[in-house]
């Protein structure tokens, strides 16, 4: 092959000849086509990497994204564990597949444990302190321990009347009458409420009548309810429907009320019937201020059944705590007290996570 055709074959290559005869033109290569020679140990972009290929005390080159190489002179082997090249120390992590250590482990369970710890006692301070309390108070002389005998004999108390099943007995028929009355007030006053609150003139309507009897206290009313309806079991539920009806109402009514226009309107451009729109925008956001008049019936439905057990009442907490008092066995009123204190604590919980439950959409503050 003659000296021209060489030339060009290694100008189009990119690399030049040294030794072409004078005169000889050289051909111009595009600018495009002029490679640069890698460096010595390096390999061209794209293509792979021949380690044995490179020169003596060079390290080969590495893909976008390896690490770093290590600082000449680094024994691997003797670098302690723990720490970086250099003496640095390393970042702690997850370790080989990605599974963290059990040391770390244990450390976040005793940081756990130590919160929670924390959190209780944070919220039993109060309730250790009344107990400590009562239980000195009377034994030191602050108090006549004969009508406020130390905790430690009230709970003596408590345990006989759990013993011989009286207790049980007067639990029951309590909460039978105040869950009773409780669950009709709710049944009857949240469709109310939601009507009321929906529809003006109907609210315009029974408004004023509303306002007279909200403003009644239920006890005043107690004797009438006894004459009307006797000294059984309807009279006694039948005021502790009327006790809870109120706060589960009027807090219906202002929830409807104050639920989002902007929702509402967006809900009827979406051709919502009146059903569907109760369903998917008016409950929905009516449900905290329900839950708010529930909850306050429910403490109500039980402060107020105990005052309708001292009447006329053959069982009943309320006629444990009377007759107590009548007989003089001050312990074992103060163990119906305490009982009717469990009890509301319970059923307020109760209701805060059904609460919690129905409302799993709203967004934490």
């Amino acid at each position: 092959m003659s000296t021209g055709t060489d030339t060009t074959a290694l100008a189009a290559a990119g690399l030049t000849a040294p030794d072409a005869p004078a005169g000889t033109a050289r051909p111009t290569v595009p600018p495009a086509a002029r490679k640069t020679p890698a460096p010595a140990g390096t390999a061209p972009a794209g293509a792979p990497i021949d380690e044995t290929s490179a020169p003596a005390g060079t390290a080969p080159a590495r893909a976008p994204g390896d690490e770093a190489p290590a600082p000449a002179g680094t024994d691997w082997a003797r670098t302690p564990a723990g720490t970086a090249p250099g003496g640095a120390p390393a970042e702690a992590g997850p370790g080989p597949g990605g599974k963290v250590p059990a040391g770390a482990r244990t450390k976040s369970a005793a940081a756990a444990v130590v919160r929670v710890l924390k959190a209780v006692a944070v919220r039993t301070a109060a309730i250790l302190a009344l107990i400590a309390l009562w239980e000195i108070a009377p034994r030191a002389g602050l108090v006549d321990a004969t009508f406020l005998p130390p905790l430690s004999e009230v709970a003596v108390a408590w345990w006989g009347l759990a013993a011989d099943g009286q207790l049980a007995d007067h639990t029951q028929a309590s909460l039978i009458r105040s869950f009773g009355g409780f669950g009709i007030a709710v049944a009857v006053a949240v469709p109310l409420g939601l009507l009321i609150g929906w529809y003006r003139p109907l609210a315009d309507f029974l408004g004023p009548l509303l306002e007279v009897f909200r403003n009644t206290a239920a006890l005043a009313l107690l004797p009438v309810f006894v004459l009307l309806l006797g000294i059984g079991e309807t009279s006694k539920v039948s005021i502790v429907v009327y006790a809870c009806l109120w706060p589960v109402l009027l807090n219906t009514i202002s929830a409807v009320r104050n639920a989002d226009p902007t929702l509402i309107r967006l809900a009827r451009s979406m051709d919502l019937s009146t059903p569907r729109l109760f369903q998917k925008v008016i409950l929905p956001a009516s449900v905290p201020a329900i839950f708010t008049g529930i909850r306050l019936a429910g403490a109500v439905s039980i402060l107020v059944l105990v005052a309708a057990e001292m009447i006329g009442a053959k069982a009943g907490l309320g006629f444990l705590i009377n007759a107590s008092q009548f007989n003089f066995a001050i312990p074992q009123m103060y163990a119906g007290i305490i009982t009717i204190s469990a009890i509301g604590v319970a059923f307020n919980q109760l209701l805060v996570s059904v609460e919690r439950r129905l409302s799993l959409w709203r967004v934490p503050a």
